[in-house]
């Protein structure tokens, strides 16, 4: 069984007794070939997706979990957040996967996961990104990209905020901004941005 997050409503990953929440995953798979004439005449220019995420934490200490600057982070030491890999070509069939360590939940303040095309034509559609988030003894949560028209390369996908060091809020956000810079400041986050390649 999974649960589809509608945007803009909000649900709860819960620990349960003393065991915390355990380890929470988050799943980006997309499709990476466009499909159509198009894409058989040029050969199929291919998207390269790339999940990531903003932290904030309870010390204050803010920053970036992502391929692109090499900001795979840790599971081990703050953020206690890591991406396992970046997925070039969508041909991966585990995708992208954040990694948040649930039983470190009371160092948390909140956590914005976005996907960015990092290469390739700003095409979401084609893209067909979904996100899925599980954590041990609950449903999956279903994340869908049901929002397309969009020329922007970059687009929240969900927020999770530490409500009271128990339990996370999880909020479908899936909008969509010019680049880092307009998405951190559509948060709030604060963060100074500079070019980067991976």
């Amino acid at each position: 069984m999974a649960i589809s997050l509608e945007k803009g409503k909000k649900v709860s990953l819960k620990k349960g007794g003393q065991t915390g929440l355990g380890e929470i995953l988050v799943n980006l798979n997309w499709n990476a070939k466009p499909k159509g004439l198009l894409g058989g005449i040029f050969g199929g220019q291919g998207i390269d997706l790339d999940l990531g995420c903003l932290f904030e934490l309870k010390d204050g200490r803010k920053g970036v979990v992502q391929a692109l600057g090499n900001a795979f982070g840790s599971l081990t030491q703050p953020p206690y957040i890591s991406l396992d890999g970046d997925d070039r070509t969508g041909a991966v069939a585990a995708g992208e996967n954040l990694r948040i360590d649930g039983n470190k939940i009371g160092t948390f303040k909140r956590i914005l996961v976005y996907t960015f095309i990092y290469e390739g034509v700003a095409n979401w559609r084609q893209a067909d990104a979904t996100v899925t988030i599980k954590y041990p003894g609950a449903e999956d949560l279903i994340v869908k990209m049901d929002s397309y028209n969009s020329n922007d390369r970059m687009c929240g996908l969900v927020l999770l905020e530490n409500l009271n060091d128990e339990t996370f809020s999880v909020e479908k956000i899936v909008q969509f901004y010019t680049g880092h810079p307009a998405l951190d400041a559509a948060f709030h986050w604060g963060l100074r941005w500079q070019a980067g390649r991976k």
